[in-house]
C-alpha cells in the first residue's frame, strides 16, 4: 500500500514538469527575446508587441483544439498526444522566430513575415498544449483536489518564469546572435523533456469513459458550440467575469514602472522592484489559497474575496498619486498582487466547478480565451488611455489615474456577476447528468 501511495505521488510530482516549462518559455520569450528584438535587433516595439500577442490573438482557436481533444483521442489518449504535440509545435515557432529574426534587417519584409508565421506557430502550439494540460487535471482530479491542484500547479508556472528570467538573465547577460539561437535550442530541448516528463504515461489509469468520448464526438462542433456555450447563461455570466476580472486586475501589468516613475517620483531601481512586490503577493496569496482556503471556503467566497481586496488596492493607488507616498504604493501593489492571485485561486476553482469530463478539452478552451483575452484587452486599454490623456493634458497622473479608475469599474462588474453564477444550471453539466444517469 505504501509502494502504491508512493507511485501516486511520483506521478502527481512529474506533472509538474509541464508548468515549469510553460513558464519557462514564458520567460524566454516574453523577457528575453522580446527586450533582445527591440534593443538589438531593431525591430520596431509596435510590430514586436504584434508578435508576441500572437498566442492571444490566436487563442479562439483553444475551443476547437479543445473539442477535437475531448472526442478524438489519439492513440487511444485524449490529452498526452495533444500536450506534446502543442509543446512541439511551440518548441519548433521559438526556435525558427530566433533564427530568423537573427539573420537579417528588421526591414526586411520576407524576414518580418517569417517571424510572424513562427509566432503563430508558437500561439497555437501554446494554446493547444496548455488547453489540453488543463483539461487533463480536470480528469486527473476530482472533487476538493481537482481546484487545489490547479492553484499549486499555476504557482509552479510562476516559479518557472521566476527562475528561468533569471536564468536567462545571466546567460544573455552579453548579447551575441549565435548564442541566443544555441539558448533558445536548448531552453526548448529542456522544454520539451519537461513535457514528455509531466505527460508520458498519465492517462493509462484514468478511468475516463468510453461513453464520454462518444458523447463529445458525436455533436458536431458548430451545434455544441451553439447549444453548449453560446446559447447557455452561465456560460456567457462566467465568461464575461473572467474577461473583465482580467481586464481589472492586468491592465496595469505595464504601466505600475512608470507610474512609479514619472508620477511618485521614484528611482530607476526602486520601480523595477515593484513586479517582484506584485509577484510575490500572487504567489503567496495562490500558496494560501491552494494549500488551505480552498479546503473550506466556496469557491465564490475566494473569488469575491479577491476582486475586493483587488477593487480596495485600485481605489486607494488613486489617492496615494495625489500624495507622493511611493512607500505607501509599494504596500499597494503587494496588495495587488495578494487580491489578484485570491482571485486568481477563485476563479481556477470556479473552472475547475464548471468542466466536466465530457467537455473538459472545449470549457477550457472557452475559459482560457476569456483569459487571454482579458489580458490583452486589459494592455491595450491601459497604453491607450494613458497615452490619450498624457497627450491630451500633458498630466501623467491623469493618465494612470484614469486607467486605475477604470479597472475599478471593471472589477466591480464582475463582483456583480459572481451572484448571478449557477454553475450546476449549466448545459454541460446537464448533459454529464444525463451520462451518468445513463451509466447507473
Amino acid at each position: 500500500m505504501k509502494q502504491l501511495n508512493f507511485v501516486k505521488i511520483l506521478h502527481v510530482l512529474r506533472l509538474a514538469g509541464y508548468p515549469l516549462g510553460y513558464g519557462l518559455t514564458g520567460a524566454l520569450v516574453g523577457g528575453a527575446l522580446n527586450r533582445i528584438m527591440v534593443a538589438e535587433l531593431g525591430f520596431s516595439i509596435a510590430l514586436v508587441g504584434f508578435f508576441f500577442a500572437m498566442p492571444q490573438l490566436v487563442s479562439p482557436l483553444r475551443v476547437w483544439l479543445g473539442y477535437r481533444s475531448d472526442g478524438f483521442p489519439l492513440w487511444g489518449r485524449r490529452r498526452e498526444p495533444y500536450i506534446f504535440l502543442g509543446t512541439l509545435l511551440g518548441a519548433a515557432g521559438v526556435v525558427l522566430a530566433v533564427n530568423l529574426a537573427v539573420q537579417g534587417a528588421a526591414s526586411d519584409l520576407t524576414l518580418t513575415v517569417g517571424v510572424m508565421l513562427a509566432f503563430v506557430l508558437y500561439g497555437i502550439g501554446r494554446n493547444l498544449a496548455h488547453n489540453s494540460y488543463e483539461a487533463f487535471l480536470a480528469e486527473r482530479f476530482t472533487g476538493n483536489a481537482r481546484p487545489r491542484a490547479m492553484t499549486l500547479f499555476e504557482v509552479v508556472t510562476l516559479i518557472g518564469s521566476v527562475v528561468g528570467a533569471g536564468a536567462l538573465g545571466a546567460a544573455l547577460r552579453d548579447f551575441d546572435p549565435a548564442r541566443l539561437t544555441s539558448i533558445a535550442l536548448v531552453t526548448m530541448g529542456v522544454v520539451l523533456l519537461l513535457t514528455l516528463l509531466a505527460a508520458l504515461g498519465q492517462e493509462k489509469n484514468l478511468a475516463v469513459s468510453a461513453a464520454a468520448v462518444h458523447t463529445a464526438r458525436t455533436m458536431p462542433f458548430r451545434q455544441a458550440l451553439r447549444s453548449l456555450v453560446l446559447a447557455d447563461a452561465q456560460v456567457r455570466i462566467f465568461f464575461t467575469l473572467i474577461l473583465f476580472a482580467f481586464i481589472g486586475t492586468l491592465a496595469q501589468d505595464v504601466l505600475l514602472e512608470p507610474y512609479g516613475g514619472l508620477v511618485l517620483q521614484m528611482s530607476p531601481s526602486e520601480t523595477t522592484r515593484l513586479t517582484a512586490y506584485w509577484g510575490i503577493g500572487v504567489l503567496l496569496a495562490m500558496l494560501f489559497c491552494g494549500g488551505i482556503l480552498l479546503r473550506y471556503l466556496p469557491f465564490l467566497t475566494i473569488l469575491r474575496t479577491g476582486l475586493i481586496f483587488s477593487t480596495f488596492a485600485f481605489g486607494s493607488v488613486i489617492f496615494v498619486g495625489l500624495t507622493d507616498n511611493a512607500d505607501v504604493f509599494r504596500s499597494l501593489v503587494f496588495l495587488m498582487g495578494f487580491g489578484t492571485g485570491i482571485a486568481g485561486a477563485g476563479m481556477l476553482t470556479g473552472l475547475a466547478h464548471f468542466t466536466t469530463t465530457v467537455r473538459a478539452g472545449m470549457l477550457m478552451g472557452v475559459w482560457g480565451m476569456a483569459n487571454l483575452m482579458g489580458r490583452a484587452t486589459g494592455s491595450i486599454i491601459g497604453g491607450v488611455v494613458v497615452q490619450t490623456l498624457q497627450t491630451l493634458t500633458g498630466s501623467a497622473l491623469i493618465g494612470y489615474t484614469a486607467v486605475f479608475a477604470i479597472e475599478v469599474v471593471m472589477l466591480l462588474v464582475a463582483l456583480a456577476l459572481s451572484f448571478q453564477l449557477r454553475i450546476e444550471q449549466s448545459a454541460a453539466s446537464r448533459e454529464e447528468e444525463r451520462l451518468l444517469e445513463g451509466a447507473v
